[in-house]
């Protein structure tokens, strides 16, 4: 059954983020994290008004990659107007990712190689949570742009070859984009971001190496935390 939200309660603010992003309650009593449409700042390199569907996107390429590594997300409606709406999970707040980030544990390649295919270009520390269930990444609203943009705190995995499993997920993505789920992006994101989301599963599949960090621009968010 497709899940299909309404906020009901703003409950609290991350007022860390960037973006308007909330702490509210769905009609069901559903915690979720709420980000309306109305609240994204402008950028200069990414498009209005279209965060809340990378946010989407994001959790659907994971899905498809049959990987549990982004909370379900779906665009839902609340009394700041649409927005995504992210299940909201309960994370160890006394984890810390630094020491797993420095010794590239094995348990951080899902996260790691999604985020070279969804182009991702903020993997801060502060976006890998530690849930009952494994290790989840969140907050993906700069992702999917059809130039390199890769900007992460994964770089010690740069030169290594991913796992076989993970490359069977990226694999299974590459099917998927065939389908309802390349109409889906270049319905919300337009051809040229879809192409190049295409184009990276390829790339990678031929090669499944994490790439080096690059020369030519920023390699890691600001701040990394």
């Amino acid at each position: 059954m497709t899940w299909e939200p309404t906020v009901t309660a703003v409950v609290g603010r991350f007022v860390a983020a960037s973006n308007a992003t909330l702490l509210a309650e769905t009609e069901d009593g559903t915690r979720v994290v709420y980000k309306p449409v109305a609240g994204e700042r402008p950028l200069w390199d990414f498009e209005a008004e279209t965060l809340a569907w990378r946010e989407i996107l994001a959790f659907r390429v994971a899905d498809a990659m049959n990987l549990e590594i982004v909370p379900e997300t779906v665009m839902g409606d609340g009394p700041f107007g649409p927005g995504s709406l992210q299940r909201y999970v309960e994370a160890d707040e006394e984890f810390d990712a630094v020491t797993l980030i420095t010794n590239a544990d094995g348990r951080l390649w899902p996260l790691a190689v999604f985020d070279i295919v969804v182009n991702n270009a903020d993997r801060k520390v502060g976006h890998i949570l530690s849930t009952p269930t494994g290790l989840v990444g969140v907050d993906h609203g700069l992702t999917f742009h059809p130039d390199d943009k890769l900007r992460t705190v994964l770089w010690p995995f740069a030169g290594k070859s991913a796992p076989s499993g993970v490359v069977e997920s990226v694999a299974a993505l590459g099917i998927e984009l065939e389908g309802e789920l390349g109409q889906e992006i270049t319905t919300a994101l337009g051809e040229e971001a879809f192409l190049a989301l295409a184009s990276r599963v390829r790339t990678f599949l031929d090669n499944p190496v994490h790439p080096q960090p690059p020369d030519d621009r920023p390699a890691i968010p600001w701040p990394p935390y």
